[in-house]
């Protein structure tokens, strides 16, 4: 089965930086997005930033000049550098890669559990 474990979560103040990386692992024939989503309490869940296999990226407007994101394909691993950091990005990180087991086998969504980020004074 697929796993994604994400790691790099945690309280930091306002300004303050972060970065979250997300390893994937399992029968992995290959992984097309991949990408971080965010759910703050008592709010839907929303995209922060995908980028695809080809380096191809897509950023919520909320971040844009903020959030870096990338990926080490080798290592079906994808990162996001957060900085200049607000309250407002307090929420649960969650990574999402879309991946292929096999050959010829369908893409599919995989989740990982999420990681606590919190900016606060």
């Amino acid at each position: 089965q697929v796993q994604l474990v994400e790691s790099g979560g945690g309280s930091v103040q306002p300004g303050g930086s972060l970065r979250l990386s997300c390893a994937a692992s399992g029968s992995i024939f290959s992984i097309n997005l991949m990408g971080w989503y965010r759910q703050a309490p008592g709010k839907e869940r929303e995209l922060v930033a995908v980028i695809g296999n080809d380096g191809s990226r897509r950023d919520a407007d909320s971040v844009k000049g903020r959030f870096t994101i990338s990926r080490d394909n080798a290592k079906n691993t994808v990162y996001l550098q957060m900085s200049s950091l607000k309250p407002e990005d307090t929420a649960v990180y969650y990574c999402n890669a879309v991946i292929r087991l096999g050959y010829g086998d369908y893409y599919r969504d995989y989740w990982g559990r999420g990681t606590q980020v919190t900016v606060s004074s």
